[in-house]
């Protein structure tokens, strides 16, 4: 299967759930249940599952054309990648009865495994410094803290999530000591979530974690190298959700450059105005240029060399590429971009986040300085 065929047959899916559909959940704040089930019964939120386990057997580069389609189509594939990305901790890092026991359902879509639980309210993206603590009780593990900002845990029946099993002050270095659990939502006695209204359409949430018991056998991996296995899931994340960013900068461009050709005003179309043409055309010279970069990034992922920078870089380009082209079709749009109706304005408010999350970009900016160019750490 070729990626175009992925993209043709994501377009398919895609097609039936159009603009209005969106909207309306948009307005309710409602998770698109009805589209991520299609997704999951065409195989594409399984798609780097291996075949073995149930899934499509695809590499980061397929899930970047599938994720990346979703988003040019007009849809958002925010509610469902985390299935890609945080499945991938439990594939690369865990036990073979743990990803035979999960990862099929996953596949299947009998279980969804779409909630990541890394951020703190304390912490934000210092990873090092988080303090929810779970600590060894005989075949237990007890869970205690707060974690910020965690989305779809209420849409799921599991969660990553990310602990110190050493408290920072024992350990050589500050990544040491942390490790990564599979939580079973159903059966999580211990856990309050709190929904957290954003400014989008994303279920996120505050969630307090007081005397959760989790089985040991629940840890993936070794107990202490969780900092390792989250960063290699982080750089997965950043390339899929860079992925998504230039199918939003294609769908921003492609919009803006249908209205430029079609609206006149003082009788002529705008299109044929410099001053409109000139702000899409850079946009899409833009995302044209981060997408090689989403290109590189994932075909370094997928050979298993190391990818940090170009991931971050990857982000970085493709953030800020859609929301210039998000701000060029919001200007071509005129008062109409802020007309739900046409949803420049849903779209815009979806890509804005890529700004600040997964990680914002003035940190990639202090990462690429630090630890690409070699200058001195800035923070």
């Amino acid at each position: 299967m070729t990626y175009e065929d992925l993209r043709r047959g994501v377009r398919e899916v895609c097609s039936r759930f159009p603009g209005e559909y969106w909207r309306g959940l948009d307005g309710g704040r409602r998770y698109p249940e009805e589209f991520v089930a299609a997704m999951t019964e065409a195989g594409y939120l399984g798609a780097l599952i291996p075949e073995e386990y149930g899934g499509m057997g695809l590499d980061l580069s397929a899930g970047c054309a599938i994720l990346g389609e979703v988003n040019r189509s007009g849809a958002n594939a925010g509610p469902a990648h985390a299935q890609m990305y945080t499945m991938g901790t439990l594939l690369r890092h865990g036990s073979e009865e743990q990803k035979t026991e999960y990862l099929p359902k996953i596949a299947r879509g009998d279980l969804r495994l779409q909630a990541f639980a890394v951020t703190e309210p304390e912490a934000g993206t210092d990873t090092t410094s988080i303090k929810s603590m779970a600590t060894r009780e005989g075949d237990h593990y007890v869970v205690n803290g707060r974690k910020i900002y965690i989305s779809r845990v209420e849409q799921s029946d599991l969660m990553i999530l990310l602990a110190r099993t050493t408290p920072v002050e024992e350990v050589e270095k500050r990544s040491g000591g942390l490790s990564v659990f599979l939580v079973d939502l159903r059966e999580a006695e211990g856990l309050t979530v709190r929904p957290r209204r954003v400014m989008m359409n994303n279920a996120t949430s505050e969630l307090v974690f007081e005397g959760l018991r989790l089985p040991a056998e629940n840890i993936i991996g070794e107990e202490g190298e969780g900092f390792r296995y989250i960063i290699d899931g982080m750089n997965a994340e950043r390339i899929l959700i860079a992925a998504e960013c230039v199918g939003d900068g294609r769908w921003f461009i492609e919009k803006a450059t249908e209205r430029a050709g079609e609206r006149e005003v003082f009788g002529r179309r705008i299109g044929e105005n410099q001053g409109v043409q000139f702000p899409i055309a850079r946009a899409y010279a833009n995302v044209e240029a981060a997408s090689l970069m989403v290109e590189k990034a994932a075909s370094l992922f997928d050979r298993g060399e190391p990818c940090g920078a170009e991931a971050n870089l990857a982000k970085l380009l493709a953030a800020d590429a859609s929301w210039e082209a998000a701000n060029a079709a919001l200007q071509t749009f005129g008062g109409y971009g802020f007309d739900a109706e046409y949803d420049v304005e849903r779209k815009f408010r979806e890509t804005r986040l890529y700004q600040v999350a997964p990680i914002s970009t003035n940190l990639i900016l202090s990462y690429v300085a630090e630890h690409v160019l070699g200058l001195p750490r800035s923070f």
